[in-house]
């Protein structure tokens, strides 16, 4: 099991719930775009968000951030330790450094004195374009020369006393990512930023975010994660959560399941899902809801449900704890079935 540190309120590692992280698009000197941004990725489930940090005024920012986020903040900083302290001495609540090119041994050991008076963690790795020139020469892009590097530079700030530290070895390819973690867990008990960098648009980038961060959490790899989306970063989010459900990492949700259709399919089955979908995201409650399209599965998998429906050409029945309860004419059936999804919802409250 990793070690356990916290990023302001937020426990990561040590078998703490994996911890949601995004990363704003806005200027961070434009506090109120990026609080509005802070704002909805709270909403959506976040629990961490990055921040920029280009210039002293990015990096003054972080004070009036800190002041009204529901959320920790992260300074995302490179190439300069005096950013790095300024963003510190604002208020961050961890930082994101690359100690290959925030400067000398003197810059390192000017970041990693501030990092512990504030006693704040620090997120340190490599990816594909900042593996160390040596283990770059040594191994070439591959998993052994990510993880060195990532080490190496963990290594600098050990040398300083820093010891709340988060590392992450990130690749594009989704092979090299699996690898890298894979042999990183070897050889650390630090806590672990899992993702896969650079993934690309919304519907890309999902797919390799889900086989990279799933086949890692299903081996028990990984504290915190991002989902790197070409979209609004929100989307990274709702694609987090799914990918925690599926690997059984979020316990209290709403197991929305339902069938591809296919010809058998009489009804708007295919629209009912989306709907039902779209209105239980966000609910915390633990249950299941079935929408099959006919009978070959149908009544089974509802069954299975709190609630449940399956149809036909001229009717739908709704199942209620595994029971058929109700038929309804599939002219209706959405009708009667969003009703009830309700209503389970609001049971208990």
């Amino acid at each position: 099991m990793s070690r356990r540190l916290a990023v302001g309120g937020v426990p990561v590692g040590g078998g703490s719930p994996v911890a949601i992280q995004s990363m704003t698009t806005t200027f961070t000197s434009d506090t109120e775009k990026t609080l509005g941004q802070i704002f909805r990725l709270a909403e959506a489930g976040c629990d961490i968000v990055r921040v920029s940090v280009r210039d002293e005024e990015d990096a003054r920012a972080i004070r009036a951030l800190k002041e009204r986020s529901p959320l920790p903040v992260v300074a995302d900083i490179h190439f300069s330790a005096r950013l790095a302290v300024l963003a510190i001495e604002s208020g961050a609540d961890k930082v994101r450094i690359n100690p290959g090119n925030i400067g000398g041994e003197e810059q390192v050991k000017l970041v990693a004195d501030c990092i512990r008076a504030h006693r704040i963690p620090v997120r340190v790795g490599a990816n594909t374009g900042s593996i160390e020139k040596d283990f770059l020469r040594k191994y070439g892009v591959s998993a052994r020369s990510l993880v060195e590097s990532a080490l190496y530079n963990v290594g600098q700030l050990e040398k300083c006393g820093v010891e709340d530290i988060v590392i992450s070895v990130k690749a594009s390819s989704v092979p090299l990512t699996v690898e890298a973690y894979t042999l990183l867990a070897e050889k650390t008990d630090y806590p672990l930023h899992v993702g896969v960098t650079e993934a690309g648009t919304r519907e890309s980038g999902i797919v390799k975010s889900s086989i990279g961060i799933g086949a890692l959490l299903l081996k028990g790899i990984g504290d915190t994660i991002r989902v790197s989306l070409t979209d609004d970063p929100v989307e990274e989010i709702y694609a987090a959560k799914r990918i925690l459900r599926a690997c059984g990492l979020e316990k209290d949700f709403v197991d929305v399941i339902s069938c591809p259709t296919c010809g058998r399919c009489e009804w708007k089955s295919m629209e009912l899902a989306q709907k039902v979908e779209r209105m239980t995201f966000r609910s915390k409650k633990r249950c299941k809801i079935a929408v099959m399209g006919c009978v070959v599965n149908g009544p089974g998998e509802a069954k299975e449900c709190d609630l449940g429906i399956a149809g036909g050409k001229e009717k739908c029945v709704i199942f209620r704890r595994g029971e058929p309860s109700e038929t309804v004419s599939a002219s209706r059936a959405e009708e009667v079935f969003l009703r009830e999804v309700a209503a389970l919802l609001n049971e208990g409250e």
